[in-house]
């Protein structure tokens, strides 16, 4: 194949285009935006090889949504998220001084091989008064692309080092109190066509999966203005539910179809997770980007195909 091609907008953008058909994969945005969003770089638009758009990004519903990010919802008092924050028996208030973001410091690497793009790049987290609360190395890469089969696949790994005193106490609404809210970590807002998707997991299907365990997940829905179906599938490295110091952490899946489709492997889901100062919370994901609709034996024949 012909290597992927890379256009780096400094202090804006990186994009990335497969030049077999022309199709820009996707966009990583680090410039600052609204501070009531929790500031933070994102992916968006994220494309299939046949150039269809399955992220959405500022929906009316939730402006802080944008398309695959990494956030922190409930981070020892503070938002990483963006908008408003969840306080139990209260529900949720506009409480800008608990906004925080995490800032774009640098890249160490950015390169295109002939088959895999590497973006890696260093960040800070900051509360909304700005002390410096976290480190983090993070590292995508673009990989995969196989026209055969119409599908593409995204890897991304952080390791963020709390800098504090004291510890760092990762929750979410569900942790505060809210059922079935555990969302944080990793997060994929999926456009408005894909609202009641198929949800599939190895063994089970729907919405009843939010909350579960599973190694990987699927959502797949079809698009508005053009024919035919995509699938995302979201699977997490076998070593986040057991490696670091802060001692095994499985991850549980926060998925939903409807009002709006959205999908993150969230870190703490029904129980906080608690980063002592200087120690390192690494996680690593991967997301298949793959055109039509993917049935549950075709997900696990490429997975297989396709190890960590």
């Amino acid at each position: 194949m012909t290597g992927l091609r890379i256009v780096h907008a400094h202090g804006d953008r990186i994009t990335v285009t497969d030049p077999a058909t022309g199709v820009e994969l996707l966009a990583y945005v680090y410039r600052p935006e609204a501070a009531w969003e929790a500031p933070k770089p994102y992916i968006h638009p994220l494309r299939t090889l046949a150039g269809d758009v399955v992220t959405d990004y500022r929906p009316n519903d939730h402006r802080w949504h944008k398309g695959l990010s990494l956030t922190a919802s409930h981070l020892s008092g503070a938002n990483l998220w963006g908008g408003n924050s969840y306080v139990h028996g209260e529900g949720y208030l506009e409480l800008p001084e608990r906004v925080g973001s995490m800032a774009h410091v640098g890249f160490d690497e950015v390169r295109a091989d002939d088959d895999r793009v590497v973006i890696a790049e260093r960040l800070t987290w900051h509360p909304y008064s700005g002390e410096l609360w976290a480190e983090e190395q993070r590292r995508i890469e673009i990989h995969d692309v196989d026209q055969q089969s119409g599908s593409w696949a995204l890897t991304w790994t952080s390791a963020i080092t709390n800098r504090r005193d004291e510890p760092l106490v990762f929750g979410s609404p569900t942790t505060a109190g809210r059922e079935l809210a555990g969302y944080t970590g990793l997060f994929w807002r999926g456009p408005r066509a894909f609202r009641d998707g198929r949800i599939i997991a190895p063994d089970a299907e729907g919405p009843g999966l939010l909350g579960a365990q599973a190694p990987w997940l699927a959502l797949s829905g079809e698009h508005d203005g053009t024919d035919g179906h995509a699938t995302l599938v979201f699977e997490h490295a076998p070593e986040n539910d057991h490696l670091g110091t802060e001692g095994a952490h499985p991850a549980h899946w926060f998925v939903r179809n409807e009002p709006w489709a959205g999908v993150a492997p969230s870190w703490a889901f029904y129980d906080e997770l608690e980063l002592a100062p200087g120690d390192t919370l690494t996680r690593r994901y991967r997301v298949v980007v793959a055109d039509g609709a993917w049935e549950r034996e075709e997900i696990a024949k490429y997975l297989e195909a396709h190890p960590w």
